[in-house]
């Protein structure tokens, strides 16, 4: 008997410790999940912070380039407003009455005679105005000149631009700031 106990006795011993030693590895087996599910967890959070912040820059980055879009067009008629308005402009002066064109010509041959006394007068083809009329020592003839006059010294030196054209684009180009905010607000 006393065998049968000892045996009981190693074998009662042996089960508490593959007991203990399974209690043991449970224990680190759940601690170890515990850990991974907190991992998981922190991994999972983190991304999804990474993915909503991820989309709200691509909504910010669209959103950005459709009123970027939407500024171009607007920016794109305006230009066109403002062509068109030119464009409009330059051609009521152009196809103006002789009696208008002559007052004008005459007027700016006036003031140009302070830069060149006695010029020479070149002017559109399509104009049939003397140098008596316009009061300048001779005129010239050019069919690249739509509307305008052209002053110019009689040993050519001095020469004074005065086409519509011309004479618009420096008064439209100096004054498209106040231009765009009559047209546009």
């Amino acid at each position: 008997m006393a065998l049968e106990s000892v045996t009981k006795e190693i074998q009662a011993d042996a089960d508490a410790k593959v007991r203990s030693i399974m209690d043991s590895t449970k224990a680190e087996i759940q601690k170890i999940e515990a850990e991974a599910e907190a991992r998981i967890s922190e991994m999972k959070t983190s991304e999804d912070k990474r993915l909503a912040s991820e989309i709200e820059r691509l909504d910010r980055q669209e959103i950005s380039s459709a009123e970027l879009e939407s500024k171009n067009l607007v920016l794109a008629k305006k230009k066109e407003i403002l062509a068109r308005a030119f464009d409009e402009a330059l051609a009521e002066l152009e196809s103006s009455s002789k009696a208008d064109k002559l007052a004008r010509y005459k007027a700016l041959v006036k003031d140009a005679k302070k830069l060149i006394p006695a010029p020479i007068a070149v002017i559109s083809d399509k104009d049939s105005f003397t140098a008596e009329e316009l009061g300048v020592e001779s005129v010239e003839k050019d069919g690249g000149i739509s509307a305008g006059i052209i002053l110019r010294s009689k040993d050519g030196s001095t020469e004074v631009d005065l086409q519509y054209r011309t004479l618009l684009s420096d008064i439209w180009d100096s004054n498209l700031k106040a231009l765009s905010d009559i047209l546009f607000g």
